[in-house]
């Protein structure tokens, strides 16, 4: 699953910190979710479409 959460944040000037602080998860889930190595639970997908307002389709697709 790609996704552009890294796009998203960099847009914005928040480290990864910011935004794990900004949604409730730690930075490794942060840095797991930009790099592809972890796919994020619907809870946290929908925090982070919440905090970009934005679709989950916008930010996440099943594209390798």
């Amino acid at each position: 699953m790609r996704n552009r959460v890294a796009q998203l944040r960099a847009e914005r000037t928040w480290t990864q910190a910011d935004l794990a602080q900004r949604i409730g998860v730690s930075r490794q889930s942060i840095n797991a979710i930009e790099t592809g190595k972890f796919d994020p639970s619907l809870p946290v997908a929908f925090r982070l479409a919440r905090l970009f307002d934005l679709t989950i389709e916008d930010i996440f697709t099943d594209e390798p």
